[in-house]
């Protein structure tokens, strides 16, 4: 299983720039809105992307998806585990929670 993640430390590592975060859930959920800065990756395309995506195998990246229920973060983080990514984290909650929380997020036509 892979580790996991607090709306606390995930948010002070956005701000910080220390992470990649990648939205797991992709194409119109992704449009309409994402984590800030996040990056569109869901598991089909991992193995086409990742290398392209997330070139550096040894960057914090933490994945999310709509709430922790959802099996595309923790699916995600799996497949880029398998490809030898080495410190990958899984969002705890999901982007449910971070707009709940009144946390800023962007969408593909506007930042918020």
């Amino acid at each position: 299983m892979t580790a996991l993640i607090s709306r606390d430390e995930l948010k002070a590592a956005i701000d910080a720039s220390a992470v990649t975060v990648v939205d797991a859930l992709g194409g119109d959920y992704y449009a309409q809105q994402h984590l800030p800065g996040a990056i569109s990756l869901t598991e089909a395309e991992v193995a086409e992307r990742a290398a392209e995506l997330l070139p550096d195998r040894n960057a914090p990246i933490v994945t999310y998806c709509s709430n922790p229920s959802c099996p595309n973060s923790q699916a995600v983080a799996n497949r880029l585990t398998a490809l030898g990514y080495t410190d990958v984290r899984k969002y705890r909650e999901g982007i449910q929670d971070w707009v709940e929380a009144g946390l800023p997020v962007e969408s593909l036509t506007t930042a918020s």
